[in-house]
């Protein structure tokens, strides 16, 4: 039989004829952000009736690009449906609020908050009775901006209905006399409250008001304080017994309590957490995910008065957890790590930061236990060896290892962690390993998605073809190969030759990084896919090859998706603001911040990604109408 005669494309019947207007319609209010932006960059049909569509659309969620109020206005119409609004701020201020705040909006979630005033929590209380989900990050956090007390009371009068409230910025901001009593008008069915920063001081007389309402309630009527709170997450200067017990009594309902403070000073005996304030840690019973972090980041210190006895007699209580991390208890030995491991048989998630005395013997019998670990992060536990990490590997459902800055660990730990058959995130920056462990990982079992090597110095060029011997090349989309100084020019070449899919790809402060690498990386092809088609990220901060040459290959047609650059801020500057200005969506960074959303994620949800759905609003929000690769390579 002869093969049908092909479709002639310019006798192909207009969209709108072809399909009734209502069908499309119908069609595209059922699709998300992401869908509608592909129907629209298709015709000038669909186009039509995706902006159409946006006036009828439940749900808007847009993280990965940074709009502008110009930009975001015409996205955003009256939309009556309109329940879930999900942005990046970063490009937004005041003049915005009347476009964020909603009627009828159940979840609204913005990030990068940082040139938005309290006016924000005004607006909201007024337009958004019906708000249930709230989550906002760095608001007001730009020098000059109004952040009053007052905002924070009208929020919680006004959105009577919230369920999650999440507000990442410091709460010394709202101290009055009355923070306090303010929050007996807060919903009754507050399950959630996560708080960037809170004064202790603030944070015990809140907790003492509300103890006191709760032992008049018996004999007068009095406020009631979280009665419904099942999640607390916040951050304070010192995590002492005090805090532990006025929790633990004010709070009784809790099932997940996540504290870190951050010391300045080294603790007193009366300002500091102990045994005695482990001990009064659950009374209830009801907890299933504990996280006690002392960071680092001001001063050298850790919980000093906690030992294995305080973590045994924790334990007993928190038998039905399945979430925990202890950061910075650097007197607790195996004893206490075993006994949480031992005592905790749904325990899922294991994570311990700075664990200077945890050894191989945690693991020596975790074959005999019904442990199913599916998370585990171990960082800075230099004592831990190669045997303690084969005998994790038993644990066959470990899905996110993290054992960065983990000394001791060389190549046959990672030979025995290749043969996980369910392994999708592993972190090894700083270990002491060789291209021998990159062979293992390239012939073994596991479906790595992620893969970090910053600081493996002893990696060379010769490790690249050994990890995309296998099935890892499939399957790898997250590679990090940051500070390793034999990582040249001529390692990335082989990258790109082995047509692996990577979205994300870290080389920063390698010194024999170049041009060349830009040129490789902007040449490469997939599928017959426009040059660099899949990569997102790309971090080339303090490589001291790149010079100004390599500018012009990050314009268009090159790295279409690409949306973070990392860059040294040596370079050009008059060619980076070109390049800024030609790709308004382009994330650039100069001063060597860590780029995405993904690289390290410190909830309880681990290394959390969301979809990239930026190009296709790229070219309809800045071309008009769509472009082809061919068209726009001639325009360049």
């Amino acid at each position: 039989m002869s093969s049908p005669d092909p479709i002639d494309p310019a006798s192909a019947p207009p969209m709108d004829s072809a399909l009734p207007s209502a069908v499309l319609a119908t069609i595209l209010s059922r699709l998300d952000v992401r869908s509608l932006l592909l129907a629209a960059s298709a015709c000038r049909c669909l186009r039509s009736c995706a902006s159409s569509a946006l006036s009828f659309l439940p749900a808007f969620h847009l993280l990965e690009v940074a709009l502008t109020h110009d930009l975001l206005r015409p996205l955003l119409p009256r939309n009556p449906s309109l329940r879930s609004l999900r942005l990046d701020c970063e490009k937004l201020e005041d003049a915005a609020v009347d476009c964020l705040a909603r009627p009828g909006l159940h979840e609204l979630t913005l990030l990068n908050c940082n040139n938005i005033s309290g006016r924000l929590l005004r607006e909201l209380s007024a337009t958004c009775r019906d708000l249930r989900v709230l989550s906002l990050n760095s608001l007001g956090e730009r020098r000059g901006l109004a952040m009053r007390f007052s905002d924070l009371q009208a929020l919680l009068n006004g959105c009577s209905n919230l369920e999650s409230l999440s507000l990442a910025l410091d709460f010394s901001k709202f101290d009055d006399p009355n923070f306090s009593h303010v929050w007996s008008s807060a919903s009754e069915g507050l399950l959630s409250l996560e708080i960037g920063y809170i004064p202790l001081s603030m944070l015990l007389d809140l907790l003492t008001v509300a103890i006191e309402a709760q032992q008049c309630m018996d004999y007068i009527k009095a406020p009631v304080f979280f009665p419904s709170l099942q999640k607390l997450c916040l951050s304070v200067d010192f995590i002492t017994d005090q805090l532990i017990g006025s929790i633990s009594t004010a709070l009784p309902s809790l099932t997940h309590l996540d504290l870190q403070d951050a010391p300045i000073m080294e603790p007193e005996s009366v300002t500091d957490l102990t045994n005695a304030g482990l001990q009064q840690i659950n009374p209830k019973g009801k907890l299933k995910h504990i996280s006690l972090i002392r960071s680092q980041e001001f001063l050298f210190t850790s919980f000093r008065r906690v030992n294995d006895l305080g973590i045994l007699l924790m334990s007993k209580k928190c038998s039905k957890l399945e979430s925990i991390c202890l950061g910075g208890f650097s007197r607790v030995t195996d004893t206490g790590f075993r006994a949480i491991i031992h005592s905790c048989s749904g325990l899922h998630k294991l994570k311990v930061s700075n664990g200077s005395r945890l050894t191989d013997l945690v693991f020596h019998d975790i074959v005999a236990t019904s442990l199913c670990l599916t998370h585990v992060s171990l960082r800075w536990c230099n004592l831990l060896t190669d045997v303690g990490i084969e005998r994790l590997s038993f644990n066959k459902d470990l899905n996110v290892l993290d054992l960065r800055d983990c000394k001791s660990l060389g190549d046959e730990a990672v030979r025995a962690l290749s043969c996980l058959p369910r392994l999708h995130v592993l972190l090894l920056d700083g270990i002491d390993i060789t291209n021998e462990a990159l062979k293992y990982l390239g012939a073994g079992a596991c479906p790595l998605t992620s893969l970090s090597l910053r600081g493996c110095y002893k990696l060379t060029n010769d490790c690249i073809p050994l990890l995309f011997a296998g099935s890892v090349k499939e399957s790898l989309h997250v590679l990090d190969l940051s500070r390793i100084p034999s990582i040249t020019d001529d390692g990335v070449m082989l990258i790109a030759q082995s047509r692996t899919p990577l979205t994300e790809l870290r080389l920063r402060e390698n010194q024999k990084i170049g041009d060349a690498t830009v040129m490789a990386l902007a040449s490469m092809q997939f599928d017959g896919g426009t040059y660099g088609s899949t990569l997102q990220l790309l971090d080339l901060y303090d490589c001291c090859g790149i010079t100004p040459l390599a500018m012009r290959w990050f314009k268009k047609p090159y790295f279409p998706r690409l949306r973070w650059l990392g860059l040294t801020g040596s370079l050009n500057r008059i060619m980076v603001d070109a390049l800024v200005r030609s790709r308004p969506f382009l994330h650039m960074s100069c001063t060597g911040d860590e780029l995405g959303t993904s690289y390290w994620d410190a909830s309880a949800d681990w290394y959390r990604h969301d979809d990239d759905d930026s190009e296709e609003l790229e070219a309809w929000q800045l071309d008009g109408e769509p472009v082809s690769d061919a068209e726009t390579a001639t325009e360049e």
